[in-house]
Order: C-alpha cells, then structure tokens, then sequence
C-alpha cells in the first residue's frame, strides 16, 4: 500500500511531470481525509467530481479517517518540523500508521523515512 499527499494526486489528475510514478502507485493506494478534501477543492471547475471519484475508486483509492493517533503524531511532526501544513504532517502521520510510503510532490519534505518524490 501506498499513501498519497494531494499534491500526488492533483499531478497525476491533470498529467502533470510524476503522474506516471503515482499511476504506477495507485491501485490499492490510501489518501487521508485531510488530503481528499485537498483534492476536492482544487479540482473544483476544473474536473467534475464524479468523474475524478469514479476513475480514482475504480483503482481501489481508501479514503482513511483521522484518527486521534494521527492528529497526536501530526502535532509531533510539527515540533521538529514547522513549516510544513496541518494537511502534510496528517499525511505523514497517516504514511507512518499505515507503515506505508508516502508519494509527493512536494520537495519541501525530502526523500526520507518512507517519502518518495514524484519529480526527480
């Protein structure tokens, strides 16, 4: 299983540079809550939302809760690692829970501890 940061998603959503590496990493994938409604709202008018639904479910995308886990270690990400958003360190926390790597775009989080880049 793979976890996907929104910025993952969106790239491979709109075919942009990494969307093969998230395409190859899809099917059975996992995204947080947090990050799904990320999605949601940036694809809006752009793409119609059923149809993004329709397409990322049929290749088994889980939508996984926060849980109290998540937001506790989140608040720990935080403490060594500021700059990164609410969104990022639940993506992270929920990467860590699931022992799963975790695909982004953002280089802002490096490539380590189970982070892969999708723009090398």
């Amino acid at each position: 299983m793979t976890v996907l940061d929104s910025s993952a998603l969106l790239a491979f959503l709109f075919g942009e540079r990494g969307s093969e590496v998230v395409k190859g990493n899809l099917e059975g994938s996992a995204i947080g809550a947090a990050s799904w409604s990320e999605v949601l709202t940036k694809i809006e008018g752009r793409v119609e939302r059923s149809l993004v639904e329709s397409l990322l479910f049929a290749f088994g995308l889980v939508i996984e809760p926060v849980t109290r886990a998540d937001a506790t270690r989140a608040a720990i990400i935080h403490q060594s690692n500021p700059s990164l958003s609410l969104g990022d360190r639940l993506c992270l926390a929920l990467g860590e829970r699931l022992e799963a790597d975790v695909l982004t775009a953002d280089r802002a989080w490096g490539n380590v501890n189970g982070i892969i880049q999708i723009r090398t």
